[in-house]
């Protein structure tokens, strides 16, 4: 009876010591949710209008979105917004102020 609780015990500790080395993973990235309404989206609008207004020159949507303080998404969401009005317009820089 010795014998088998030693060759029981063997595959019950390969399998913890497994299940330890599988439950270790990286952490997942944080994601960021933007609740899309027309005042949200109005607000990131007024970000990007903003900030290509300060730099007075044409910019690209990473530069748009760190001068706003915003993520590239809500820039998208913003240019968006500003192309449909007229706003802004399409240059070889970038983006500018129609």
């Amino acid at each position: 009876m010795a014998e088998k609780k030693t060759t029981k015990a063997a595959p019950k500790a390969a399998t913890k010591a497994v299940a330890t080395k599988t439950t270790k993973k990286a952490a997942t990235p944080k994601v960021t949710q933007i609740t899309i309404n027309a005042e949200n989206v109005g607000f990131k609008a007024g970000d990007v209008y903003q900030a290509l207004a300060k730099a007075g020159k044409a910019l690209s949507v990473a530069e748009i979105a760190k001068a706003a303080k915003i993520t590239a998404e809500e820039a998208y969401l913003g240019l968006g917004w500003l192309f449909k009005e007229g706003k802004v317009t399409n240059v070889e820089g970038g983006i500018a102020l129609a």
